[in-house]
């Protein structure tokens, strides 16, 4: 040992068994949420050296050698590289942080490694917030902080009971959360993601997109996966009227619908009657630059720009949970003339593709009156023909209407929206797809419309002279009670619906009611606390122009009232006469008038022994009182028995 280390610093005391258990277990509990998110071998790796660390504590094992450390290290971050062709950014950064906490636990010797290991723990606390902020990893990384505090407490009261550890952890963590809601409410807040990195932060979001191709919603409708809320001020439009319009589709390749370039609106749709609809989206993550509303939108925040097409669009993509305000009319006023270019657009259509629908299509135009009657024929072309509605479309070739409508005669809505269009335009009625979500599940406890990717659909758009356009939903020609019930209630039986989508689980969807309340109001006051929500709070408290600076010297005065509170909270026990050490120096001053007066640096142990050798007549006395006052004052917790017991002594001792 070095001669100039301490005995007794850190890096001089070996861990032991306890508190290998403990950092271990705290690692675990902070990488468990990544290992669904990493490759499985990786998850392998860190568990396999978690395990083996424990089991060299166990059997009093030599660690590791040096050199299989840096060769588990250096495939370890070759594999990395492979799996995600970069070290940088939040997945491979993760990664190594993982792969990392799992060699110093096979080197940590001392418990000075291991207090590394727990400020480790700290920060991959925080990681796990870079990809989810609900409340089931709140929960788990406040278990997660428990654990790793117990596991410090330990290393500085090794023989003390873990009982009495996690006592002293609760009441350091009690201590700390005013000052984690002062931080919470106080420091100054940032538009968008704290900790995002542009490569990465926002992979993996799921929803429409802006385009359209066979096959494509019906993929996206088996996510039981939440699009978004709306919370209305009054009661909400029925089932059949929840048409939320997303991306409008103009352009078709004959496979695919793409949108295109937006037109910005005149002016905003003016309502023909009272029936008004006004409410607040919560809206996930997208990525996409599109909000979701009833059609159709009249008012809706100042920073959100309207588009032609009935298009909500923001400034840019949305990357955090969004939280706006709409007013929607379900019968607007018909908009005046539009512009030729775009009816043009409308009509437009890729060569040599389905030939049988172009040809039907093109009779229907030289046998009607008018584009109305057009219309009343496509729709009942769709009944006659006896589409069946499906979940498990089959693919398609080339001439993907023709197919769908002659051949397979199985599809989902985006094949009826795409045949119907395709259609509407062959016969020179100008005609687009509109995508976006349709129905929404009411629920019971907070009366908020949830709205999930499940209720994804796609419906088209016909202009009628003097009416405008005119919302079609071909698919309720076929299954009409897509739109009353919603997708439970038009698919066919045995296809694979989301568990809770299905009939005989109502007792499950009451929970996930109950629950889709609680993560709402976590969303909108906890994960909701943006800079907008901050100035509010601050104007209530009586600042309402609050700048960082302000802030800054609110929260530092917070911080600075919960300090003395504290210490004077500690220091409470200051001014409260002990009873063990009372009865004690009591004891010593009898001792002292018999000209008996302990040394300073005499202890009770000492200091009575030599008493009782001085008073042999009091000896058995003066050694009860000694043994006595050292097991409650350095032993187990003091009873009140037991504090009478030496009081009662003390007072009966008799010095002749």
């Amino acid at each position: 040992m070095n001669p100039r280390i301490h005995p007794l610093a850190a890096e001089s005391r070996p861990i032991s068994l306890p508190d290998v258990l403990g950092v271990v277990l705290s690692l675990a509990i902070v990488a468990a949420p990544h290992a669904a998110r990493s490759p499985w071998w990786l998850s392998a790796l860190a568990a396999s050296m978690y395990a083996w660390r424990v089991y060299l504590a166990y059997t009093h094992k030599q660690l590791p050698a040096r050199w299989l450390l840096i060769a588990t290290a250096a495939l370890a971050v070759a594999g990395i590289w492979v799996e995600y062709r970069a070290l940088f950014g939040r997945a491979p950064g993760i990664a190594l942080l993982t792969v990392f906490s799992g060699l110093k636990l096979l080197e940590a010797r001392s418990q000075r490694d291991a207090t590394i290991l727990v400020f480790l723990c700290h920060f991959l606390i925080i990681t796990n917030f870079l990809s989810t902020q609900s409340i089931p990893t709140a929960l788990a990384m406040c278990l997660a902080l428990a654990t790793i505090t117990v596991t410090q407490i330990g290393f500085n009261a090794p023989k003390r009971p873990i009982s009495a550890n996690l006592r002293s952890a609760g009441v350091l963590l009690v201590h700390a959360a005013p000052a984690a809601l002062a931080l919470f409410l106080l420091f100054p807040r940032v538009q968008g993601p704290l900790w995002g990195l542009p490569q990465d932060a926002y992979t993996g979001l799921s929803g429409l997109t802006d385009s359209m191709t066979p096959g494509e919603i019906s993929r996206l409708v088996l996510s039981d996966a939440i699009a978004f809320r709306a919370e209305f001020s009054g009661d909400p439009p029925p089932q059949i009227y929840r048409y939320w319009r997303g991306p409008v589709l103009w352009d078709f390749d004959g496979h695919a619908w793409r949108s295109a370039f937006p037109v910005h609106a005149r002016a905003a749709p003016t309502p023909a009657s009272d029936a008004v609809f006004r409410y607040t989206v919560t809206l996930e993550p997208s990525n996409r630059d599109w909000l979701f509303a009833l059609e159709t939108a009249s008012r809706f925040p100042a920073e959100v720009r309207r588009t032609g097409d009935g298009q909500l669009l923001t400034r840019g993509p949305v990357r955090d949970r969004a939280r706006y305000e709409v007013e929607s009319t379900l019968d607007a006023q018909p908009s005046a003339n539009e512009d030729p270019l775009l009816l043009r657009r409308a009509l437009r259509l890729p060569g040599n593709f389905n030939p049988r629908a172009t040809d039907i299509a093109r009779k229907w135009r030289g046998t009607s009156g008018s584009d109305a009657d057009i219309v009343a024929r496509g729709l009942e072309f769709l009944r006659d023909t006896q589409l069946a509605y499906t979940l498990e479309p089959p693919l398609l070739g080339r001439d993907s209407v023709d197919e769908f409508l002659f051949d397979t005669r199985e599809g989902f809505c985006e094949h009826f929206s795409s045949a119907f269009v395709f259609m509407m335009r062959a016969a020179g009625v100008p005609a687009r797809v509109v995508m976006g979500y349709q129905g929404g599940d009411l629920n019971p406890v907070d009366h908020i419309v949830t709205v999930r990717q499940s209720d994804a659909h796609a419906w088209a758009e016909v202009y009628l002279a003097g009416r405008g356009w005119v919302r079609i939903d071909p698919t309720a020609a076929s299954a009409p009670r897509r739109i009353d019930s919603g997708l439970s209630g038009a698919a066919p039986g045995g296809l694979p619906l989301p568990m809770l989508m299905r009939q005989e689980f109502e007792w499950l969807r009451a929970l996930r009611n109950n629950w889709d309340a609680v993560a709402h109001k976590w969303n909108v006051w906890v994960l909701g606390y943006n800079p907008e929500r901050q100035r509010m709070l601050m104007s209530w408290l009586g600042a309402p122009d609050a700048d960082w600076r302000k802030l800054a010297v609110a929260l530092l005065s917070s911080l600075a009232a919960l300090a003395a509170l504290l210490l004077a909270w500690s220091l409470r026990d200051a001014t409260r006469r002990d009873p063990v050490q009372a009865a004690w120096e009591s004891f010593c001053a009898k001792l002292g008038r018999r000209g008996l007066r302990r040394a300073p640096y005499e202890g009770p142990r000492d200091f009575s022994a030599r008493a009782a050798l001085d008073l042999p007549s009091a000896q058995e006395s003066i050694e009860r009182i000694g043994a006595l006052y050292v097991a409650l004052r350095y032993g187990v917790p003091a009873s009140a028995h037991r504090v009478a017991e030496l009081r009662r002594l003390v007072n009966e001792l008799r010095l002749e």
